[in-house]
C-alpha cells in the first residue's frame, strides 16, 4: 500500500508542475507573442486604389471642361507625398502646369500612431488656389467639405476615399463661391456609382488594443480553468486515507521476528 501510495503522490506532484508551467506560459509567453505581433503593425497611410483613382479623374475632366479651372489632390503620410492627381490625370498635379492656369487642390497630411503610443490617429486638411482665387473664396471651400462628412475623422479612417470623394466636391463647393458655374454633379469617386460608405469610427484604445483585451479575457478564462483543475485534486488528495503500518513492521513489511 505504501509504495501505491507514493506513486500516486508523485503523480499528484507532476500535474501540478504541468499546471504551473502552462499557467507561467500562458501569462507570459502570451502577452509577450501580441507584444511583438502588435510592435510589427503597420502605420503607413493607404493611398487611394487605383479603381478610385481611375474613377475620379474624368469627374474631374469633366468639371473642367464646364467651369475652366483645374481640381486635384495631394495626400501625405504625415510628411511624406503618396499620391497626387487632378484632371490631368493620375500622378499629374495642377501646380504650375500651363495647361491649368486657374485651379483648386485639396491635400491632407493623415498620420498613424502605434498601439502603443498614447497620441492620437490625426488628419490636417487644406484647400489651395492658383494666385488669382482670393483667400476668401478658398476659406468657404475648406470649410463645405464637412458638410459631406469629410473631416478629420473621415481622413483617418479611409484617407483614400476621403481624398479622391473631396477632390471631387470641389466644383460644386467652387460654384457656390462664385467662381464658376455649376458643374455636373460628381456621381461617385468609386466605380460602383455609390459612395462607399465609411467605418464607424470607433475608439482608439479598442480599435488599437483590441488584440490585448481578448488575450486578457482568455487568460483569465484560462486562470479559472486551472483553478478550478487545482482545487479538485487538491481535495481529492485529502480524501485518501493514508495506509497505517503495523506496529512493529519494517521498511518491506515485515516484522522484527522474521527479520
Amino acid at each position: 500500500m505504501t509504495g501505491k501510495s507514493a506513486a500516486a503522490t508523485a503523480k499528484d506532484k507532476r500535474n501540478t508542475t504541468v499546471i504551473w508551467v502552462a499557467v507561467v506560459l500562458l501569462f507570459i509567453g502570451v502577452p509577450c507573442v501580441i507584444g511583438i505581433v502588435d510592435g510589427s503593425e503597420s502605420t503607413d497611410v493607404p493611398g487611394p486604389t487605383t479603381e478610385q483613382r481611375t474613377a475620379t479623374v474624368p469627374l474631374l475632366t469633366s468639371a473642367f471642361d464646364s467651369q475652366g479651372i483645374c481640381y486635384g489632390w495631394r495626400l501625405y503620410d504625415w510628411s511624406t507625398e503618396i499620391s497626387v492627381g487632378s484632371n490631368l490625370g493620375d500622378q499629374t498635379s495642377v501646380r504650375d502646369d500651363p495647361r491649368c492656369p486657374r485651379w483648386i487642390e485639396v491635400s491632407a497630411a493623415v498620420r498613424y500612431t502605434s498601439s502603443s503610443s498614447e497620441s492620437q490617429d490625426s488628419a490636417s486638411i487644406a484647400v489651395d488656389g492658383s494666385p488669382d482665387i482670393e483667400r476668401a473664396d478658398i476659406y468657404p471651400i475648406a470649410a463645405g467639405l464637412g458638410r459631406f462628412g469629410l473631416d478629420e475623422d473621415a481622413f483617418v479612417d479611409e484617407p483614400g476615399w476621403a481624398i479622391t470623394r473631396a477632390t471631387t466636391v470641389l466644383p460644386l463647393l467652387a460654384a457656390e463661391v462664385g467662381l464658376a458655374e455649376a458643374a455636373p454633379a460628381p456621381t461617385a469617386a468609386t466605380p460602383s456609382g455609390t459612395p462607399a460608405p465609411l467605418p464607424s469610427a470607433g475608439n482608439d484604445l479598442l480599435r488599437d488594443r483590441w488584440g490585448w483585451l481578448v488575450a486578457a479575457t482568455v487568460l483569465l478564462l484560462v486562470a479559472a480553468l486551472f483553478i478550478t483543475v487545482g482545487v479538485r485534486q487538491r481535495k481529492r488528495q485529502l480524501r485518501k486515507p493514508v495506509p497505517a503500518q503495523r506496529a512493529g513492521a519494517g521498511p518491506a513489511g515485515r516484522t522484527r521476528e522474521e527479520a
